[in-house]
């Protein structure tokens, strides 16, 4: 497995090649400032669907807007409803959705009025348990089609500029600018990869809502590098995306150079319902795009990098081998000090004072649990029993709802060689399970 490997979506709708209009900054404002969750290198914005605010995926590498897990959202109301048919990455078949016009979209000084939004109906389709928070939905094209989109990974927020000589001069001092081409809503770099010591042209579509560090594409001229390991790589529109994992020899953006970046390679089914634009071989994720702040201009097709601190971190993976999510929630009991106030008058008072101050209390909080939904084949968590469905009572002698999702998957991406001790429920038994991390690359 990768770092989390179920977040990696580039999710599409290949057949919609329409677009109405995007966000204008309101009140006559030079730029708009959003504050965002980063979790395994996604981008999660608050945006307000027709006064009601969601969650939403940032994802250049979709064309539409797209809505899903609105069960407990039923108080959104919708426009001009038709049902429609929505394909994507995954081997399955498509599934049902609906299209809704007029709608009105607002975030923090931004609007979308008479924005189209896709609505998937199935509720298997959900993003919440893999993430571990709520997400509600995906937004693309239309966020970046009209402004100056600043993406400031170490600060956790999203700056839309207006366009002005002033902001203009600044990229041209601070930051490298990469020509881009935006073909079907979607932005595009031309670079080079090295594989199996074979430097090719590599045209990648740049993609935000992708965790990983690249995409490619077998071909006849890339193979897949004969060191590598099968995975699951995520989940799309249309089911699971599978694949391989391995590194690559190098590749670069300009004068920026990655050495043995990991690679995902998925496989023809997964990528059948996507409909390439000429020439393309993969994509570039998040993994890459963290290590800078990003600057978007669709209009004049331009992007402009500047490094940040993370700029020569290790590229690292998920090296259990299993896949966590989200299972439910439970009612968990906790001890709590019970804080008294008193005002004392005898010295018998504060002697009785002092003997209560210890006074615990217990209280009931709605808690997470985590299920195994992937065990990779021949995989250090196979390899010592773990099952898929297995549910985790504790994380080297921790109780699992103490973790954050992020922090579980970050703990399994450690350094080769650490030891995890995992105790499991299976069928009503509580199992314990005890690996080494280990790096397949």
């Amino acid at each position: 497995m990768k770092k989390y490997t179920i977040l990696f979506f580039g999710l599409f709708l290949p057949f919609l090649l329409f677009s109405q209009g995007g966000f204008f900054l309101q009140n006559n404002s030079s730029k708009a400032v959003i504050p965002f969750k980063l979790i395994n290198n996604l981008v999660f914005i608050p945006i307000k669907v027709n006064g009601i605010e969601l969650n939403f995926l940032l994802d250049s590498g979709v064309e539409e807007t797209i809505l899903f897990s609105m069960e407990d959202k039923q108080e959104v109301s919708f426009n001009n409803i038709e049902k429609i048919k929505l394909r994507g990455l995954g081997s399955e078949d498509e599934i049902e959705g609906l299209k809704s016009t007029k709608n009105i979209l607002e975030t923090h000084g931004l609007k979308s009025s008479d924005h189209m939004v896709f609505i998937i109906l199935d509720q298997s389709f959900n993003l919440s348990s893999h993430i571990g928070i709520p997400v509600n939905g995906i937004i693309g094209h239309k966020f970046f089609r009209n402004n100056f989109v600043e993406i400031n990974y170490q600060k956790k927020k999203i700056i839309v500029h207006a366009r002005s000589d002033k902001f203009q001069e600044k990229l041209n001092n601070k930051y490298k600018m990469i020509p881009i081409t935006i073909e079907r809503s979607k932005p595009y770099l031309v670079t080079t990869a090295t594989v199996n010591n074979v430097e090719i042209p590599a045209k990648l579509l740049i993609d935000v809502g992708n965790s990983d560090a690249f995409w490619i594409f077998e071909n006849n001229s890339i193979k897949l590098p004969s060191k590598n390991f099968p995975d699951f790589l995520g989940k799309g529109f249309s089911g699971d995306i599978e694949g391989h994992r391995a590194k690559i020899d190098k590749f670069a953006i300009d004068e920026f150079e990655f050495k043995k970046p990991i690679v995902s390679f998925p496989d023809s089914i997964s990528i059948r319902n996507v409909k390439m634009v000429p020439g393309r071989i993969g994509s570039i994720g998040g993994e890459i795009l963290k290590r800078f702040n990003v600057v978007f201009d669709y209009t004049d097709k331009k992007m402009y990098l500047k490094k940040n601190a993370k700029y020569s971190e290790p590229f690292t993976y998920n090296k259990s081998g299993i896949t966590v999510q989200h299972h439910g929630l439970q009612w968990v009991q906790e001890t709590v000090r019970l804080e008294m106030v008193r005002v004392s008058t005898t010295v018998e008072d504060l002697q009785d004072k002092n003997k209560n101050n210890n006074d615990f209390r217990y209280k009931f909080a709605l808690k997470p649990i985590y299920e195994i939904v992937n065990v990779r084949k021949n995989s250090a968590a196979e390899k010592s029993g773990l099952m898929k469905g297995d549910i985790i009572v504790s994380i080297n002698r921790t109780q699992p709802y103490r973790y954050t999702l992020q922090q579980i998957n970050n703990l399994l991406k450690s350094e080769e060689d650490v030891w995890i001790t995992l105790e499991v429920e299976r069928n009503s038994v509580v199992l314990k399970f005890r690996f080494k991390l280990e790096d397949e690359l």
